[in-house]
Order: C-alpha cells, then sequence, then structure tokens
C-alpha cells in the first residue's frame, strides 16, 4: 500500500512538473513542441480528426483540420515525429476525408461540391448538427492539404497515394457553384436547408487565400477579375498612426500568411501603395498593440507587453463597469481594433502576438513571454498557451480574473506556423512550389520576388 502511494506521489509530482509553466524559461522551441502536441496528440486515433478545442469535448473544426497537417510536417522536421508515421497519417486522413458522403441532403453528410461543413462529428465525419457548408473553412482546410501535397514529393506508394488525394479533394471543390455572379464574390457558406449565406466575401480579411486558390481551380475556377472586385472593397486608413488596409482582428492578417509568403511580391493595389501584404500585417500588429497602449476603456493589466487582441474565447456575455465606463462583455468573438472596427472587452488571445511574430517579432515575442511570466500556469500548460485570458472579469467563480481552460484548434495553428515561418520559412518555402497557389497569384495579377524568379 505504501508503495502504491509513493507510486502515485511520483507520477503527481512529474506530472506538475511537466505542466508547471514556471519550472523553465519561456522559449518559442519549447511552445511549437508544446502546441505540435495538441495537433498530434487530440486527433482521433480512428479518424484523425483534430478537435475544435480541448479538454472540452468538441467536434473536428476543418480549418483546424488544415493548419494541423503543416503542423505535424513542422513535428517531422523538428524531429518529435518521423516522416514515415507522419506521411502514414496523412494518408490516412486524406482518405477518410476523400471517402466521406459529399451530397445535398441535411443528416449523415459530411460536404457537398467538395465543400465541407464548418464543424464535423470526431468519430463519423458527419455534419454537426445544422453548421453551414463553410468556403473559408474549406478553404483553409485545402490550405493544409496542398501543403502536404507539395511536402510528400518522395517516391513510395504512401507519399505518391497522399499526392494523388491531395489533388483529387483540391480539384473536386467547385468554387464556381461558391461564386454569386450578382455580387461577383464567394459566398460565405450553403445551408441544404435553405440555400446560400447572403454575405460575401468582400473587403480586407483572412480569404485572401481562400480566392487565390478558386482562381486557380484547373476544373472549377472563379473569374480572375474577382480579385479586382475584392481589393475594390478595402478600407486603406490610418489606425493608431499606421496607414494599412485595416480589419480588426488580427487573424485576418495573419491566416493567408501562414501558407503564403507575400513579402516582396504585389497586386496592383499593393503596388500603388508601395508596400506588400507582409508589410500591411505589420502595420496592423503594430495599430493593434498601440491600441491596447493607448487603452481607451481603462484595462488595468493592458501595457506595451499584455496586448492582442483577435478572435477568441471570452468570460461570458454579460455587461460590467469600470469606473464609469459601461463594459459590454463576450463568450467567443471576433475582438480587434481598426478604423472601421471595435470590439474590446478586456480579454488578451495568445495567439493575437504569437500569430504575428514574422511581421513584428520585436513586439510579438516579449508579449508572449509578458504573458508567460506574468500569468504562468494559469495560461500556459500542455499544450503551450490556453485560448485566452482576461484579469478584468471577476466573479465568485472567478476571483483572480477569467483564464481559459480550453485550447482551440485555429488560434493553436497560426502560433505554431508562424513560429516555423519565423525561425525557417518552411510553409513558406513548401508552398512556394504547389502549381496551384503560384497559379492563383499569378492569375490575381501579384509580380515580383519569389513568383517572378
Amino acid at each position: 500500500m505504501k508503495k502504491t502511494i509513493g507510486v502515485l506521489i511520483m507520477f503527481a509530482l512529474l506530472l506538475s512538473c511537466s505542466n508547471n509553466a514556471k519550472r523553465h524559461e519561456f522559449s518559442l522551441d519549447e511552445l511549437q513542441k508544446r502546441t505540435f502536441r495538441y495537433f498530434w496528440e487530440t486527433a482521433d486515433p480512428v479518424t484523425n480528426l483534430i478537435p475544435d478545442r480541448w479538454p472540452t469535448t468538441s467536434f473536428s473544426s476543418i480549418a483546424a483540420q488544415g493548419f494541423g497537417y503543416a503542423a505535424w510536417i513542422i513535428g517531422i522536421e523538428k524531429g518529435w515525429v518521423t516522416r514515415e508515421e507522419v506521411a502514414l497519417r496523412v494518408k490516412n486522413s486524406l482518405k477518410f476525408l476523400y471517402q466521406l458522403p459529399q451530397e445535398s441532403q441535411t443528416t449523415n453528410i459530411a460536404g457537398y461540391k467538395g465543400f465541407f461543413y464548418h464543424f464535423l462529428d470526431m468519430k463519423t465525419g458527419y455534419r454537426f448538427k445544422q453548421v453551414e457548408l463553410s468556403s473559408i473553412d474549406t478553404g483553409l482546410l485545402m490550405a493544409g492539404i496542398l501543403t502536404c501535397m507539395s511536402y510528400f514529393d518522395q517516391d513510395n506508394p504512401t507519399e505518391i497515394e497522399i499526392r494523388k488525394l491531395a489533388d483529387s479533394l483540391y480539384r473536386r471543390v467547385e468554387w464556381d457553384w461558391m461564386f454569386d455572379s450578382t455580387k461577383y464574390a464567394l459566398s460565405m457558406g450553403w445551408h441544404p436547408e435553405k440555400g446560400f449565406i447572403p454575405s460575401w466575401w468582400l473587403g480586407y480579411n483572412e480569404a485572401m487565400i481562400l480566392l487565390i486558390m478558386a482562381m486557380a481551380s484547373p476544373t472549377h475556377p472563379i473569374p480572375e477579375d474577382a480579385w479586382q472586385k475584392w481589393c475594390a472593397t478595402y478600407t486603406w486608413e490610418e489606425f493608431q498612426g499606421y496607414e494599412h488596409v485595416n480589419f480588426g482582428p488580427l487573424f485576418g492578417h495573419q491566416y493567408s500568411h501562414m501558407f503564403i509568403d507575400f513579402r516582396g511580391i504585389q497586386d496592383s493595389f499593393m503596388l500603388s501603395k508601395r508596400i506588400d501584404y507582409f508589410e500591411n500585417s505589420r502595420r496592423a500588429t503594430l495599430a493593434n498593440r498601440a491600441y491596447c497602449i493607448s487603452n481607451p476603456l481603462g484595462f488595468p493589466h493592458y501595457n506595451d507587453s499584455i496586448w492582442g487582441l483577435t478572435a477568441c474565447d471570452g468570460p461570458k456575455d454579460t455587461v460590467m463597469l469600470n469606473g464609469d465606463k459601461t463594459i459590454k462583455i463576450y463568450s467567443y468573438s471576433a475582438r480587434g481594433a481598426a478604423s472601421n472596427y471595435w470590439v474590446d472587452d478586456g480579454t488578451i488571445a495568445p495567439t493575437a502576438a504569437g500569430g504575428s511574430i514574422p511581421f513584428a517579432p520585436e513586439v510579438c515575442i516579449p508579449a508572449l513571454r509578458a504573458i508567460f511570466n506574468t500569468y504562468e500556469d494559469n495560461i500556459y500548460g500542455i499544450y503551450g498557451f490556453r485560448d485566452a485570458f482576461n484579469p478584468f472579469y471577476k466573479d465568485k467563480y472567478h476571483e483572480n480574473g477569467w483564464f481559459d481552460m480550453d485550447y482551440l484548434g485555429i488560434d493553436q495553428g497560426p502560433i505554431i506556423i508562424m513560429i516555423e515561418n519565423y525561425s525557417n520559412e518552411l510553409i513558406w518555402t513548401i508552398l512556394k512550389k504547389n502549381p496551384y497557389i503560384r497559379e492563383g497569384l499569378i492569375k490575381a495579377g501579384f509580380k515580383g520576388g519569389w513568383l517572378t524568379n
């Protein structure tokens, strides 16, 4: 009995050491490794689907699935897993996705016209409840799939099958069916119960990569001049001292850049502004930080190191007072600040700084370090940074502020992928070789830099 108790105590101590943020100094390598483990360890052992969040039981997010493919490849290059075991998992995963039913019915299906539903059941791969057939989430899934297509280039049966499956999954997406010829833009989605969602991908946001892949399709392309309509709806204004194409939540300045290196390549709009989209994201990052430093709502935890507004979890939907200011608090929300957008309730998401590291490492890395050092294992654990925190929000259950218990796949992805792009440009380099990405950029009118070379 004493021996059993001793073993249990030793196990508890080891577990505590592995999860306690203050057992070691902050490092990007350790953060990447822990974040990789989210994508590797939480995937379903049969379907290989990656959960939307953990440890709360959830469905799979197809966007997180796309991020996961890139994360698995990073794991190979870091030596955390072997190429052979990842290749086998990718092959099985792509085969599973390809064989899922694609029909117009409302249940027991995974997608339609090559698109996938936003959330899928972890065990069956079928549509979760009545979520939409999502154009952007399918796009982010396809970005991960094309990463696999270009990375697994060896001449063996497993990698040959990966390339064939990846190509087939991409080619069967009917982008032109999702394109609204009246609005001259892609719809945000479709429900079998009521048809297309009356919202379209216009204005600057995370959908750049979606349009690029849709224009490049050899089977179901959208018109090339859709890119010009997209650019015509930009909001170019100064915010917090930085002129740039505005979009409030930082994820809109990160997602496409996770896969495409926009440094030195320009479309006609960016040529007219004498910058590129990478510089635009740098300015958006610095403006986001500057807004938090200005702190118009007076949150006590905001400073030059604790900042970062983007879409993330939050405490709950309620209202609180901060002095003479009434603060609307949100649960999940697309937080952000821009000339034409303002959603701020004191909730900070580490992915805001983590996903912007290549743009402004001089402020993003210190932000992650400050969050790590200030909040310790309230915000940092087995899979790196939990999704979000809000020290301003307090109630009887959160006397020291609110700290999320969950990790979210769509917020974990930008952290691991953008650290890797900052360190050695891995995902950027892989997709520079992809013929569909190159074709889409050329059709959109991008020139210069690596694209010309």
